[in-house]
């Protein structure tokens, strides 16, 4: 067993037990409070960038199948854990996590006290770290204060698709364009599942080339870091809504409607993420527990004419949901497709259906 530390740029460090890939790596630090789902956590790519702290104190107990991923790689920087399994026990597992880490060349530390740093990250907020074996750990916190935030890296150029992919698929009633920000298999899955042929586009596209293809619908997908260091799509996005093409933003999409129209952003003091998160449905008054996996909201304040806040997060009050007032165009700050976490709302994808259809029945 090698000693190794999680260090924290505020200079407190942890010391724990190397798994994995052996190796130094720096990450904003976060913690997820799901039960369940780590596979499909390591593989969410809005993990890019950051070092996973899960809550649940035992990792790796069901193993690592070949299904329970969200993208084609692991897509954090390291993993933190209290404890993890080194015997799994399921029929669809085919190694330990240890080993999945080790294939991947992703480093990882166990036998933390992760209460005490979720703790710290809930009271001071999210913070850049570092899993690393240098014993001069002095050094190491300089190292982290002077390479910069999280904020400050374009992470969704680093998960985007390079080419424009189009999914087989048998005659589908629906052609559905995904402006790829980093999406999860489990969205692409869903559209599937409702008629839809899938076409996936880089987050660089041009607006005129994704309308040019006639889609019935667009989905602006999740995906890493700060709404902000994507400034430059923003124009598309607002070409995208003008199209009155149907369209349906998920969290990083959510907070690209609402910035093309005008709204800001801001970052929360330790995000959300975890599949417990309840949200109100302010035009049903239903609440929902949702999926959550970001660090940024839109804000409520200088709210754009043309937006409607739908849903809201009962936990802080923060925007969940909005909806354009004249065009079909709607958004959800939550993970609509899970994985991990309930799936109380994959009702966000009928709805998206209706939009399409209802515009069919207009033309």
């Amino acid at each position: 067993m090698k000693k190794i530390h999680l260090v924290l740029q505020d200079g407190s460090f942890y010391e724990g037990f190397s798994f994995g890939y052996f190796g130094d790596i720096t990450g904003e630090v976060v913690f997820n409070t799901s039960m369940t789902g780590y596979q499909e956590m390591l593989t969410d790519p809005s993990y890019r960038g950051q070092i996973l702290i899960p809550t649940y104190p035992m990792i790796g107990n069901y193993g690592v199948s070949f299904t329970d991923v969200e993208s084609n790689e692991i897509q954090v920087s390291g993993f933190a854990v209290r404890q993890y399994c080194e015997t799994p026990s399921h029929n669809n597992s085919m190694m330990n996590i240890d080993e999945y880490l080790k294939k991947n060349k992703i480093p990882g530390i166990y036998n933390l006290d992760t209460r005490s740093i979720v703790k710290k990250i809930r009271n001071f907020g999210v913070m850049m770290g570092s899993i690393t074996a240098d014993e001069n750990l002095d050094s190491v916190v300089e190292k982290l204060n002077s390479i910069g935030s999280y904020d400050e890296y374009n992470f969704v150029s680093e998960v985007s698709s390079n080419d424009i992919k189009i999914r087989k698929s048998d005659d589908r009633k629906y052609n559905v364009a995904v402006l790829d920000l980093g999406v999860k298999n489990n969205i692409i899955r869903l559209l599937e599942s409702r008629e839809c042929k899938v076409t996936v586009y880089p987050f660089d596209t041009k607006s005129d080339e994704i309308i040019s293809s006639k889609p019935d619908g667009i989905v602006l997908s999740p995906g890493p870091g700060d709404p902000n260091n994507l400034l430059d799509i923003l124009e598309n996005v607002k070409k995208l809504i003008s199209s009155n093409i149907p369209i349906l933003g998920i969290c990083l999409g959510h907070q690209l409607i609402a910035k093309s129209l005008g709204a800001s952003t801001y970052k929360l003091p330790y995000g959300h993420r975890g599949g417990n998160q309840p949200v109100k449905d302010l035009k049903s008054n239903k609440v929902y527990v949702t999926a959550q996996n970001h660090g940024y909201a839109v804000s409520n304040e200088d709210m754009p004419n043309d937006l409607e806040i739908t849903h809201i997060n009962l936990n802080d009050n923060t925007i969940s949901g909005l909806c354009h007032k004249n065009l079909p165009v709607f958004s959800i700050q939550y993970h609509s497709e899970a994985s991990p976490g309930p799936k109380d709302s994959e009702y966000i994808f009928d709805e998206f259906i209706q939009k399409i259809n209802l515009r069919e029945e207009s033309l």
